[in-house]
């Protein structure tokens, strides 16, 4: 399954868009927890249209600027609606460079480990710092509104980065006492 494919039909779905925004978008709102860079986008653009998910309309700004404005068709909803109902496996754990370094700890002196360890909480609680102050953007969020998912995995994220802090203090706390 292609879930760039649906990312982008559910994107589409939720607003007009051009492709540059659908860049920022993966750039910023879904970062953390998707995703596709402009190289990756626009050729899946081309085959949405292809496909007759999506279409466009070309727009020009300014003088001479042309730019595509795409928007999903009745069998881009369908299709998505499809997608959503569906049911996966759990995914494969994420890759984590810093974990898969600290795992071979024994090559590391004390001191470094430490350092290393500190890095990354400091890290962590600057992209808690960017989430939890995200959160005031959903005071007035509910089920039925568009946002709502944006909401629940700003949660998520949050609660994430909350237990790697203290995964990082209690490995700090063992190394201390060894």
């Amino acid at each position: 399954m292609n879930a760039l494919k649906y990312a982008i039909l559910g994107l589409i779905n939720r607003n007009r868009i051009t492709g540059y925004d659908l860049t920022k978008i993966f750039n910023d709102s879904v970062a953390d927890f998707w995703s596709a860079k402009q190289s990756q986008i626009y050729p899946e653009l081309k085959k949405l249209v292809d496909a007759k998910l999506v279409e466009y309309e070309i727009v020009i700004q300014g003088e001479v600027l042309e730019k595509k404005v795409y928007s999903i068709t009745d069998k881009g909803k369908e299709e998505l609606n499809n997608w959503l109902m569906q049911d996966e496996p759990l995914d494969n754990t994420i890759k984590d460079i810093f974990k898969l370094r600290v795992y071979f700890a024994e090559n590391l002196p004390q001191a470094q480990l430490l350092a290393k360890f500190e890095k990354q909480r400091i890290k962590c609680i600057n992209k808690l710092e960017r989430y939890t102050s995200k959160l005031e953007e959903y005071q007035h969020c509910n089920i039925t509104s568009e946002d709502f998912g944006d909401f629940i995995l700003l949660k998520g994220a949050i609660s994430r980065e909350k237990a790697y802090i203290e995964w990082i203090k209690d490995c700090v706390k063992y190394i201390n006492t060894k």
